[in-house]
């Protein structure tokens, strides 16, 4: 006989018509940092990216209607598809994403792209950023080519404000399965002891029995960050995240002031089919989580998703992209919380030598093993 439970997640915000707060529109409000436009709280002393002392003269209204409208460059990357807003007073541009210099100018109006939504500024100073991959590229520093020179690619590390889309959504899900519950009987069987003798001893065996079970499952999902840049792609982008959302602010364009910022390439509609992947991958966890009994099998899930949200962030991001012997390499870090990663060229010859040395090794120790054993 079926039987058919309906559960509701302990996460869920209460019963489907219960109404759901989208936490990114709680984000709070900052002042603009003199220097560098970074957003500062009211309770800060110094701006978190420059450190500049914050002012009690200081006059926000003032400093935004000096930078709040900055006349931008746009460039887009023939090579990746990156589109970069820059300094207008810059010339030549080299993509932070792929470092081709392929590059062309264009103008953004009649676009009708969405106008970013929140904001995360700096925390990393470009000294701090530098030091990091600094220290990154020297761990594992004998594996790595002698022609690489790390002063040739220091310089190319950019800042970027880079597209995210954050979705919020309640899912509803019916599903079924087959849940199983052990249970043991004693079973007599016969062997021999240490000795030859034939011996009767007893054993508990598994016994598992199985009944299909349904139900209804709901819960509300939040947070997860998609990349809206074809430079970087969510495979990339899951390697610095997370980034700490209740840090997000309202977008005000002060906050761009001496940065990089990439148009998003990515639509909304192809970044929520991302989420909704991602999240379908969490509800089937969840439901999982709930299965009664000891185990299950043949779990099915019909999902419908409601209530969807959508924000738009400009989210900080340190980007290095060179190439050493035609081939790209990438260092990223988190311009929130400095968390890094990247991939870095080594050297063959290096790696084969650290083999060979180690192979080298152990037949030194077999053969002083087997002197041992011989002796």
């Amino acid at each position: 006989m079926e039987t058919k439970v309906e559960m509701a997640d302990s996460a869920a915000h209460g019963e489907e018509d219960s109404p759901i707060v989208d936490p990114l529109s709680l984000a709070p409000q900052g002042e603009p940092c003199p220097a560098c436009g970074c957003p500062v709280e009211s309770g800060d002393r110094f701006c978190p990216a420059c450190g500049t002392p914050r002012s009690s003269e200081t006059h926000p209204e003032v400093v935004v209607a000096e930078i709040a409208r900055p006349e931008q460059k746009h460039f887009r990357c023939e090579g990746c598809g990156s589109e970069v807003a820059t300094d207008p007073d810059q010339r030549s541009y080299v993509c932070p994403f792929c470092d081709s210099t392929y590059v062309v100018e264009f103008s953004p109006e009649g676009t009708g792209r969405q106008r970013p939504e929140f904001v995360i500024g700096f925390a990393i100073t470009p000294e701090q950023a530098q030091e990091k991959f600094n220290e990154w590229l020297r761990s594992n520093g004998w594996f790595r080519p002698g022609d690489l020179s790390q002063s040739q690619i220091a310089d190319k590390m950019k800042g970027v404000y880079l597209p995210f889309w954050a979705f919020s959504m309640l899912a509803e899900s019916e599903w079924s399965a087959t849940i199983g519950e052990h249970w043991y009987r004693t079973e007599t069987y016969t062997t021999r002891d240490s000795k030859g003798n034939t011996v009767t001893r007893t054993r508990q065996v598994q016994e598992t029995e199985w009944w299909p079970l349904a139900g209804r499952h709901h819960r509300y999902y939040s947070g997860y960050l998609v990349s809206g840049s074809r430079g970087l792609s969510q495979q990339d982008a899951e390697r610095v995240k997370p980034f700490q959302l209740p840090a997000l602010k309202r977008y005000q364009p002060y906050f761009l002031a001496g940065w990089l910022t990439e148009e998003y390439s990515i639509q909304r509609d192809a970044a929520l089919d991302v989420c909704q992947r991602e999240f379908d991958r969490r509800e089937q966890m969840n439901v999982a989580a709930f299965m009664p009994g000891d185990t299950h099998r043949s779990l099915q899930l019909e999902t419908r998703y409601s209530k969807v949200n959508s924000d738009l962030c400009l989210l900080p991001v340190y980007i290095l992209s060179y190439r050493y012997r035609d081939k790209l390499y990438r260092f990223l870090l988190n311009g929130q919380t400095g968390k890094c990663a990247g991939d870095k060229p080594v050297s063959g010859a290096r790696i084969a030598l650290a083999v060979g040395g180690g192979l080298l090794l152990l037949l030194i120790l077999v053969l002083l093993f087997l002197m041992i054993a011989g002796g």
